[in-house]
């Protein structure tokens, strides 16, 4: 297994809020940002992308480039790895995509759904080794800042993170002890990880391309984002964004919130009922069964959403959104199992979408993209924009 199931989502969710506080609090190190050692020119993809947009413009694949990007920060956030996979090709995050892929086809497969005859296939196969390695390079890690938290005992261990701000989710967890006091083992660790590596990058890196195609589809949206960036920013020696600069761009959230609505990432979730539940024609879901939740569907209620299939910000203007029940967007689902990342998510998505507009300008391409959910909304074929650097002046 690959993502952790069961009793262990508890814990997740509280080392999840610890995670949260003390990382973001501290700073936003492993998100794409212009710092020192050149850190916003490698994970925000801008030299590569100005490199292939120095005649103009570039024609590029949003998913093929941000999930890279989101692989990249992920790494760093959650091992201090500088992976570099947007350069470089990495056996790591091959295996990652892999895996995602797999997962896919073998929704698609029904004969495949018994384990037993899926280790057999010639997929299954590829499916062990891909985990094999993902679950070799976190044992790897572990063991290596378990000795050195045994040699240097916790206290030292935690000053000399702190003091370098190199505390990452691998350490956290390390430090880390479950209700009764005791350490979280290799194997807990391991699943803790791994779930955050696979199922935080592609679901970002969904949210994160259709806000910038719903931006390319909008410019004066587009533009005013722009302008809430820079105005946030001037006057500063570095462009580099702060924690409590997140709070400072309200209409580039109310334009991210209203993607997220028009383009969920995730567009449906199981659930089993806990108690029999009524519904409005007195008919009863019985306890025990599953039901599948759409959340596309949720977000496109046009008795909700009026024009549902219409962009429009302002749906999250806050005098707008206190007249809606919070159960009327839920692109992390709700409740006691929500998204374990969505603060993560959303700071990710603020820094990396405030950084790229303010390097951009992001045009729609000619072909309009065709919906694919799969684990996540895609496009049919990519899905395609058309980027070009704005000038110095611009900037």
């Amino acid at each position: 297994a690959i993502l952790l199931v069961g009793a262990s989502w508890l814990l997740a969710r509280i080392l999840a809020r610890i995670y949260a506080y003390y990382k973001f609090r501290c700073h936003l190190r492993c998100f794409p940002q212009p710092l020192r050692e050149s850190w916003f020119w490698g994970h925000m993809h801008v030299a590569k992308w100005k490199h292939l947009a120095s005649e103009g413009s570039a024609r590029l694949d949003m998913f093929e480039h941000i999930s890279l990007m989101t692989l990249d920060s992920l790494q760093k956030c959650v091992f201090s790895f500088e992976s570099n996979c947007q350069e470089h090709p990495s056996d790591y995050i091959a295996a990652i995509l892999e895996l995602s892929s797999l997962v896919v086809r073998r929704q698609r497969q029904p004969l495949q759904y018994w384990d037993l005859l899926y280790r057999l296939t010639s997929a299954g196969q590829r499916f062990r080794r891909a985990c094999d390695l993902v679950h070799g390079f976190t044992d790897a890690v572990i063991r290596e800042r378990r000795c050195a938290l045994a040699r240097q005992g916790a206290h030292d261990f935690l000053e000399a993170k702190a003091k370098a701000k190199t505390l990452d989710f691998i350490d956290i967890l390390l430090l880390a002890k479950d209700k009764d006091a005791k350490e979280l083992s290799d194997e807990d660790i391991r699943a803790e990880a791994d779930t955050f590596m696979f199922e935080g990058h592609d679901t970002t890196a969904s949210g994160l391309s259709w806000v910038l195609y719903n931006l390319a589809k909008h410019p004066e949206y587009q533009e005013r984002c722009r302008q809430e960036v820079q105005e946030v920013l001037r006057g500063r020696e570095s462009e580099e964004v702060e924690w409590d600069d997140l709070a400072q761009l309200p209409f580039l959230t109310m334009c991210l919130k209203e993607s997220l609505r028009l383009h969920p990432p995730v567009v449906g979730i199981a659930r089993s009922c806990a108690q029999d539940v009524v519904l409005p024609d007195d008919r009863v879901i019985p306890k025990g069964a599953i039901c599948i939740i759409s959340i596309f569907g949720i977000h496109h209620n046009p008795s909700v959403w009026p024009d549902p299939e219409v962009y429009d910000p302002f749906r999250f203007d806050p005098e707008n959104s206190q007249k809606r029940s919070p159960l009327a967007f839920i692109p992390f689902s709700v409740g006691s199992r929500n998204c374990i990342g969505q603060t993560f998510a959303m700071a990710e998505m603020k820094v990396a979408l405030a950084m790229t507009l303010l390097r951009f300008r992001v045009l729609p391409d000619a072909a309009e993209p065709r919906r694919k959910p799969e684990l996540i909304l895609r496009a049919e074929g990519g899905l395609w924009l058309r980027v070009e650097p704005l000038s110095a002046r611009a900037q």
